[in-house]
């Protein structure tokens, strides 16, 4: 299996931080071809994102502190992705949603 988000060899909260960033950008691409109407298979992201959290959790709190408002940045893409597949894309009619 192809690991789409592989480890860089660093800090540990600057590897977790890379991860959120890589993971984000994946998302931004994926609501964009969401919104297109284009097929998406999630099984990658879903896998990045579990890391994440994981990894997250495995550092000094301090850092993991410093690490929510990304989480929450990350979990408002997804929740907007999610809205999208299961409802389809915001129609002209209908208005455009602000994410």
């Amino acid at each position: 299996m192809h690991n789409a988000f592989p480890q860089p060899a660093y800090l540990p909260e600057q590897h977790v931080a890379e991860l959120g960033s890589r993971i984000a950008r994946t998302l931004g691409v994926a609501r964009a071809l969401a919104q297109s109407g284009r097929q998406l298979d999630l099984r990658g992201i879903e896998d990045g994102v579990g890391r994440l959290c994981a990894q997250t959790l495995d550092l000094p709190p301090r850092d993991a502190h410093s690490m929510v408002f990304m989480l929450r940045e990350i979990l408002a893409q997804v929740d907007a992705l999610t809205e999208i597949l299961a409802h389809g894309p915001p129609s002209e009619s209908r208005g455009r949603r602000s994410s």
